[in-house]
């Protein structure tokens, strides 16, 4: 059976991490409640590639798309009054996605069988977040399953746009790095070396740039099994630091520090944290649960740790502007809009409005990032192939002229 490491809390609050053995990600997270412990993260220590559980067809599982037309049509089912099995039949006919249709034929039955329907959707993490399956067991405790799972629908909906644009941005920067990369190294390893025979058996006194330009060249065309070697170990080296909890904490508070970039990735998780954080809350989920759900939910390791601090925080009393405001990494308009919400009693909704905003400079940051990034890449390969032609043509030139 594989093993599973755990994020969870303790009957006294305290925040505890370790592996547990299990059949699947379910079965780790009933053998913890099993412990009293109440989980926050749970991840399968399988490498990709070795899992053991039954694959879904088609490619990566569910698009988003997919999944928000679905939980669309199943809120405006159950706001019908139309049954929950006969409204899962009935999608599980008309969606589009094989991956999807195989996972709700499970649910049905699972439901059939008498299991509820958030520990059911639960079975099937890939598709289904650990957000996604506690706003609708949060909807089934309060009967609020439609307005639930139309905030999901909204949820998802927000999220894929973000990552594609996203997406869409870093392909233009992508392919001009690409292309520069590629054209540098054809030049010193494909014309350099032509030229430099020409210059060495002429005799002339080389300048100290074209020198040091023919010496690059000679040890990429000479030392490149190295040079391969090295960026394999080194490559290996950080994959395997990043993949340790204390590493990957040091490599996203690098990203956080990263010009540009690192504003993006902080506007991203905050905007994340603030709707789901009030989709949670707007769905009857205590603060608690709530905040370490949306921890569980964040991509960036230093944002997730503030919220887990929080949690600490609040147990001991502190509000919840404050137990977030105390690590000093979270925008001041966060936390002086949650602690409008606290104070109105409105949390979720002034959360909403924090995320909208956040969204909107998301938005705003990404669609200038092309006409940032563009031009300096552009400089920067134009400035590096023209030093090189420079050093070369130079002497070159002044070859030439001798001879005439």
């Amino acid at each position: 059976m594989p093993d599973f490491s755990y994020t969870a809390r303790t009957k006294s609050g305290t925040v505890q991490t370790g592996t547990i053995t299990a059949q699947s990600r379910q079965g780790a997270i009933d053998g913890l409640k099993q412990k009293e412990l109440h989980p926050i993260i749970v991840k399968s220590n399988e490498k990709k590639g070795a899992s053991k559980d039954i694959k879904l067809p088609g490619l990566g599982g569910v698009k988003p798309k997919d999944l928000v037309v679905f939980t669309r049509q199943f809120s405006t089912m159950i706001s019908a009054g139309v049954p929950i099995l006969r409204a899962l039949t009935t999608l599980k006919e008309q969606t589009e996605s094989p991956a999807l249709k195989v996972a709700l034929d499970q649910i049905n039955n699972d439901v059939q069988g008498g299991t509820q329907l958030s520990d059911a959707i639960g079975k099937h993490p890939k598709i289904f977040s650990e957000t996604y399956v506690n706003m609708v067991r949060a909807g089934e405790a309060g009967g609020i399953l439609d307005t639930i799972l139309n905030r999901l629908a909204l949820q998802v909906e927000k999220d894929s746009a973000i990552k594609g644009k996203l997406k869409g941005a870093m392909i233009y920067p992508s392919v001009i790095t690409i292309v520069a990369i590629g054209a540098v190294v054809f030049l010193m390893t494909g014309v350099i070396p032509k030229l430099t025979g020409i210059l060495v058996e002429s005799g002339v006194e080389l300048p100290l740039q074209t020198k040091i330009i023919m010496g690059i060249s000679d040890f990429l065309t000479t030392k490149w099994p190295i040079i391969v070697g090295v960026l394999a170990v080194a490559i290996t080296a950080f994959i395997r630091f990043v993949r340790t909890p204390g590493g990957k904490y040091k490599f996203h508070a690098f990203l956080l520090r990263l010009p540009i970039f690192g504003k993006i990735i902080m506007k991203v998780n905050v905007a994340r944290f603030a709707r789901t954080f009030s989709s949670l809350l707007g769905a009857g989920v205590s603060v608690l649960e709530s905040l370490e759900t949306t921890a569980g939910a964040l991509t960036n390791v230093v944002i997730r740790q503030v919220l887990l601090d929080a949690v600490k925080e609040i147990k001991n009393g502190k509000p919840v502007s404050v137990a977030l405001g105390e690590s000093g990494r979270l925008p001041g308009i966060v936390i002086q809009m949650a602690s409008v919400g606290e104070e109105t009693g409105q949390m979720d909704v002034v959360l909403t409005k924090v995320a909208e905003f956040y969204e909107d400079e998301v938005d705003t940051v990404i669609a200038s990032l092309s006409s940032i990034i563009e031009p300096i890449l552009i400089t920067t390969l134009g400035a590096v192939v023209g030093v090189i032609v420079a050093s070369v043509l130079g002497p070159i030139s002044s070859i030439q002229g001798s001879i005439n």
